[in-house]
């Protein structure tokens, strides 16, 4: 359990961005109202070279938001000791607003799996993740925010609902929660449940981050709607409607647009960044 002189400092309730280098002279130059960036920190775990002193540059000019693709938390092996011990690295000599990692899992033995994959929410699972953020949380020094996944199936197993499985790992390991706004409306389109029910089963007040991005549209073998959750496009209309029903009821929070694939110049991802900012406008502060 992470004790309170240990959580981080808030992000600003402002739109942020998934930095990419390609986009590094136009955000100094033009950022609009983009108010932080957020790295994975798999890509800056490397010593020295033009990415790391880049990111230097950044992070005097924008609070920086670091997000873990790697650990593996929902994985059944102990975390990977050399990567914990990268990641305190990053996380001590940048010193960033936000860490955040995936209710998923990516490892197998010596085996990592090139994606992010779901578990079944029982007992037994939610101890093993509990230990795993309490392992991470005293190792780094600081609070973690815990993101729900895209789902494609529902385990039969499964004892907890999402929402309650993350309000109890929150409860008994005092993580934060990054709530992904497109990760519920992919989920609940592809299981057949409301996504404005999600939200209302959701524990609000312990997100620290909400995530937006984009996703592809598919049919399963039934020819019913399948959603990938892919950061390779614009985020949808519907989605901008779940991010503006969730705010009506959480109050301001960090909004980020992911964008890791297909990434588009910068004019169209600060359009992205205008229009977060458009829908935390209406919320009072």
């Amino acid at each position: 359990m992470l004790d309170d002189a240990r959580r981080q400092n808030r992000l600003p309730t402002a739109p942020g961005v998934g930095y990419k280098p390609q986009h590094y002279a136009e955000i100094l130059a033009q950022p609009g109202p983009v108010g932080w960036l957020e790295i994975h920190a798999e890509n800056y775990m490397g010593d020295g070279g033009r990415p790391l002193a880049q990111l230097r540059h950044l992070s005097e000019r924008f609070p920086i938001s670091v997000h873990g693709v790697g650990l593996s938390i929902g994985g059944e092996a102990s975390l990977d000791a050399e990567h914990l011990a990268r990641l305190k690295h990053l996380v001590g000599w940048l010193n960033p607003a936000s860490f955040s990692e995936h209710l998923a899992w990516s490892t197998h033995d010596s085996q990592f799996l090139n994606d992010l994959l779901p578990l079944p929410y029982t007992d037994a699972t939610l101890a093993r993740i509990c230990d795993h953020i309490d392992q991470v949380q005293e190792t780094v020094g600081r609070q973690m925010l815990l993101e729900n996944p895209s789902s494609y199936l529902a385990f039969s197993e499964s004892t907890w609902s999402e929402p309650d499985f993350l309000r109890e790992a929150a409860r008994r390991t005092g993580c934060g929660l990054l709530l992904d706004v497109n990760n519920v409306f992919v989920s609940a389109t592809n299981l057949n449940y409301s996504p404005q029910a999600y939200i209302d089963a959701y524990p609000l007040d312990q997100v620290g981050e909400i995530h937006l991005g984009g996703h592809d549209e598919d049919q399963d073998d039934h020819g019913q709607p399948l959603l990938i959750d892919s950061h390779g496009r614009a985020v949808v209309d519907p989605v901008w409607a779940l991010l503006d029903y969730v705010l009506d009821r959480s109050g301001p929070k960090p909004v980020l647009i992911e964008w890791d694939n297909d990434v588009p110049d910068w004019p169209t991802l600060r359009a992205e960044a205008e229009r977060a900012q458009s829908a935390l406008d209406r919320i009072p502060a």
